[in-house]
């Protein structure tokens, strides 16, 4: 497959993508039998490889990196690529579900404290008669053992899951991926975070208006301040003022 376009945000190779061509990327994985992962990331994503050279490597080597939020796509549609759509996590957990009813694509859900994955897989299921939930898997807090590590990549592997959801919040989720790439079978694993939390129940997602606004953030940061807080009252002014110096030219950066 012919690599895709991507814009360089802050040294972030984003994925210069529609949801109808990840879609139809993921799909032509699955039917290749290609190995890949997704990170679906926002400002929080490109802020953290900010911070850690490794984290900013693992996006640039993923096979999608879906613009999850919505100044990735102004930014993308500045940079020329005009046709780029928000890719949301959660969005694209429900479309990828919803087209698995008539292909038989197989799901393993891994990630989510204790219940929640069985939460979601049961509201998924409810909301997609006749989805295929391979499994379902909360890891421990700890690092797992050697052991424990094994288990866990024959428990996913046994199931013949064509796709992993991975929500362990960023960066863990881009750690394990990039870690598990080559030893779990199924051609796609996508990091997906708060869309266990949304789509399980535990969380309230913010309207779409406001999700289109903009300003999810402040929806987000208002309904978890302490939680939150740093994250947005952070991340989100530097990372504005290093997208001005971007693009004036002052300080570049490399997708190497």
């Amino acid at each position: 497959m012919q690599a895709t376009e991507r814009v360089n945000v802050l040294g972030i190779g984003i994925s210069a993508i529609t949801m109808s061509q990840a879609l139809a990327i993921i799909e032509e994985w699955i039917v290749q039998r290609e190995r890949h992962y997704v990170c679906v990331t926002g400002v929080h994503g490109v802020m953290e490889s900010q911070r850690d050279e490794n984290l900013r490597r693992i996006h640039n080597t993923a096979g999608l990196v879906t613009p999850d939020g919505m100044p990735l796509v102004w930014f993308s549609h500045l940079r020329g690529s005009r046709h780029v759509e928000r890719v949301y996590g959660p969005d694209l957990m429900l479309a990828l579900t919803e087209r698995s009813i008539e292909k038989g694509y197989r799901h393993f859900l891994y990630g989510g404290r204790v219940g929640v994955p069985e939460r979601l897989a049961q509201n998924l299921t409810q909301w997609f008669p006749g989805l295929n939930i391979a499994g379902t898997y909360s890891p421990p807090f700890h690092t797992l053992t050697g052991e424990e590590e094994l288990r866990t990549v024959q428990t996913i592997n046994v199931s013949n899951a064509d796709i992993v959801w991975v929500g362990l919040g960023t960066p863990k989720q881009e750690y394990w991926m990039k870690e598990h790439l080559g030893k779990v079978a199924a051609p796609v694993m996508i990091g997906v975070g708060a869309a266990f939390d949304f789509h399980s129940g535990l969380k309230k997602q913010a309207p779409r208006w406001i999700q289109r606004s903009g300003f999810e953030w402040l929806y987000r940061f208002m309904t978890e301040p302490r939680r939150l807080g740093k994250r947005y009252l952070v991340n989100n002014p530097l990372f504005l003022w290093l997208i001005l110096l971007q693009t004036l030219g002052i300080k570049r950066y490399s997708l190497e």
